[in-house]
This record gives structure tokens, sequence and C-alpha cells, in this order.
């Protein structure tokens, strides 16, 4: 019945109150004798209703989907959706309550971007970068002074974590950088000026960069630059009876040097070179890219020659440069031969001299892969401190470089490690020894291995 109806709707004219249905009338028998006994009663009035009732419904229906579908879709729009500048808004503006405007703190509101700090400092004085409670520390010194000008909040100075500080190398006991990174959460508005003038003269902020939120220092290190600076009497054969005034290196002693540093180079296992490491460590592994003497100079002032060895590699583990340049030493000065840098490199444990630490500096921190990507994308500077160079250079001759020098020729530390070098032994080690003499001592912070 229900599909007769809907047959009969399509060929009701509706306007002259008549129903045709012609089709209706040669496909149904029974449809045709109903409308011929129907013929004296008003045309179609049941079939009319029911096509009427039939509309009604669908549009009926069509109605509701409607509804639904726009009450659907307002709801959707209702919704509060994330709005980053409005909900920074919220956070950075006081709260409305009157008692808590009186309590709030402005410090603790201030908007805050990721950022490096380039610095430089003399280490001569300090036990290291790392900060080490009851101990002066270089970032301890930072820290004190960043709070006293309201770059970071009490919290962030007691747990320097919350606000990302990183630093890019961990230096240690007496080592300086010339360029040393921080990455950390600060304000907008800084004054570096009056930040440097309540610092130490050895220590100096050179700039504070814009970098992306998920920015490490030390992470997104490619590459670390170290110099080591010595007076050349360091070359002389041990058994030559020389003076450090007059001492001048000859050509023949610093091509040997030469030859010595080049066996660093590559991709070798520095698992005797620092502490508390294995050769089956896969941390020991670490690619030197270069390793060269410069010509020597003699500073101003003075008569003592001196030289600087410079290194680049991927990445230092602790101890490990002082102990390069003290093999190195070694093996120029007739102590131990060449072939025992390249069996240091082996699984057989050897104990390695260390270097003294004070001509030791962080020279350059590498970020080539950073640089390429968000250097030029109009939102970051490239962290390659050309702008910088002329005060970093400033700053490493008049603080670095001359406290080098002056701390050498006044108390003599090169010079006396000398003398204790041929004591040392350069054959195998039993592994149960006590490693460097001073047993099995853990770091500060064990996760943090780069270098000094």
């Amino acid at each position: 019945m229900l599909t007769f109806l809907r047959r009969a709707v399509v060929s009701v004219d509706l306007s002259r109150g008549s129903c045709v249905i012609p089709r209706l009338l040669h496909r149904s028998p029974s449809v045709v004798s109903f409308a011929q006994a129907e013929e004296s009663k008003p045309a179609t009035t049941f079939l009319v209703q029911m096509a009427d009732a039939v509309e009604q419904n669908i549009t009926d229906k069509k109605k509701r989907h409607e509804e639904r579908y726009q009450q659907k879709r307002q709801q959707q729009e209702s919704k509060s959706r994330y709005n980053g500048i409005v909900k920074k808004r919220r956070w950075e503006d006081p709260p409305t309550d009157p008692e808590a405007v009186r309590n709030f703190d402005p410090a603790t509101r201030v908007k805050k971007r990721k950022c490096v700090i380039v610095m430089g400092y003399s280490g001569v004085n300090y036990f290291g970068m790392q900060r080490n409670p009851g101990t002066k520390t270089i970032e301890e010194e930072l820290l004190v002074v960043m709070l006293k000008h309201g770059w970071i909040s009490e919290e962030a100075f007691n747990q320097p974590q919350q606000i990302q500080f990183q630093r890019a190398a961990r230096t240690d006991k007496g080592v300086s950088a010339a360029t040393q990174v921080v990455s950390i959460k600060l304000p907008e508005t800084l004054d570096i000026d009056a930040l440097n003038k309540d610092l130490p003269e050895q220590i100096k902020v050179f700039a504070v960069k814009r970098v992306t939120k998920g920015f490490n220092s030390k992470s997104n290190c490619d590459a670390r630059t170290y110099t080591y600076t010595l007076p050349t009497i360091s070359f002389a054969l041990n058994e030559e009876k020389v003076d450090i005034q007059s001492y001048r290196a000859p050509e023949e002693r610093l091509k040997v040097v030469s030859e010595t540093l080049k066996l660093f180079e590559g991709t070798k296992n520095f698992h005797n070179f620092t502490s508390r490491k294995e050769f089956i460590d896969p941390s020991s592994k670490r690619f030197i890219m270069s390793f060269e003497c410069e010509k020597p100079f003699i500073p101003e002032g003075t008569t003592v020659e001196f030289a600087t060895i410079k290194i680049k590699g991927q990445s230092f583990m602790l101890h490990q440069i002082r102990k390069m340049v003290g093999l190195t030493l070694a093996v120029v000065r007739g102590l131990t031969p060449s072939e025992t840098i390249v069996k240091a490199f082996d699984v057989v444990r050897y104990g390695i001299p260390t270097a003294p630490g004070l001509g030791l500096v962080l020279n350059r921190i590498h970020y080539e892969k950073y640089n390429v990507r968000y250097g030029e994308d109009g939102c970051h500077e490239a962290l390659d401190f050309q702008k910088e160079e002329e005060q970093i250079q400033e700053f490493f001759r008049k603080h670095i470089a001359a406290t080098i020098v002056e701390t050498e020729l006044k108390t003599h530390s090169m010079f006396e490690w000398l003398e204790t070098l041929p004591l040392h032994s350069f054959d195998p080690r039993d592994e149960n020894e006590c490693k460097d003499g001073k047993g099995k001592q853990k770091s500060s912070d064990e996760n943090d291995d780069d270098d000094e």
C-alpha cells in the first residue's frame, strides 16, 4: 500500500484536484477497478491526503536533520580552540583577585624565550665551570649575578633545570674558555652591560642570542675546538739541559710534535684517556678532526717562547685532551716510543699522564648544522659569533692568554710536571689498580662526559 501511495503521489495533480494515474492503470488491474468504482466520489480525495501526509513526513525529517546538523555545527564552533597568544596573555597578566594582586610577583610572570649566553672566562682561580656546592665555580658566579639583575627567579637559581640551563661543555679546574655557550630561558629585555659590571673581570658575557625552543647548547653542538698553550721547553728531549728563558724550539722538534699529534686524528677508542671507561663502552670512541701545533711565539714583556696546540673534535671526555697532550709530550721528549699512542687505543689498559690544566682553553663551540637550518630563517641569529669576534679576542688576550703566561712563569706548573714525567710508567697496567692514582671517585655529573 505504501508503494502504491508513493507512486500515486508522483502522478497527483494537486493544483487541479484530480489524479492522473495512467502508468498505474496499465500496471495494476486492481487499481483500475478501484478507480472506476470511485469515479462518483470527489476526485482522489484520499490519495491527495495520503500524498500530503507522505510529503509532510519527508519534509519533517529533512527539517529535523537540518536542525541536528546546525546544532552539531554550533557546538563544534562553540568549543574553545587553542590560542597560544590568549593563553600566554592570561598567564602573564596578574590575577584580578585583590588579595592575589597584592601577592603578585611580576618577576615570576615575565615572558621568557629560549636563548644562549655567549661568554668567556679565565678559569685559573676557579674549580671548573659546573656548579658544585661549597666551591668557587663559573656557573655559581653567573647565576648569582643573573638573580641580582632579575634575569632568573629565586626558584630558578636554586633549580636551574627549570629554566633549561645547559652548558655546551664542562671545563675542569683551572681551565678557561674564550667562547662558552649556555642555553637558558631568559626574559626578552636584558641589560648585558649592567650584568658585566657586577661579574668578576675574569668572566664576561659577550652576547645573548635568541634560539629555537628545543635548542640545547650541548646536544646541538657539532664540534668543539680547544687550545693548549705551553712553553716550548716542553718539546725538548728529556736529557737536554736547556734554559726556559733562552730555549727556542728548532724546526726538527716542531716536526716531531706535528707527526705525533697526527696519530690521534680520526675515530679512535680513547678509553685509556679518561676515567671509568672500558674499551667495550661505545662512548669511548671519539672523532678527532684535527690536532696541530701552531707557530711558536714570545709573549710581550717576556723572553720565554710559547706554543699553542689546537685540537678540534666532535666531543671529548673528561681529562681526554690533557691526557692526549701528556702522552704527546712523553713521546716528543723521548720517554716512550710513538707506538705507545697506537697501543693505547687498544683494549690493554695503560696509565696515561695528565698534563696541567692551566694551558687548556675552550676556544670555540661549533653549530654548523643549526646555522644551516635556522641561521637565515629571519627569526634566529646564526651561532657563528662573528659579531662578537673582536671582543672575544680582546678578552682572550687580556684575561686568558696573559693569565696563562703570567701564571706559568710564576708557578712553573708545566716545568714541575715535566720533572715528574720520567717517573711515570708507560707499561700496561693491572686492571685492579686505582685509575690515575685517585681511585674510583665519581664525578658530580656522570652523564656529562664532556671534557674539562
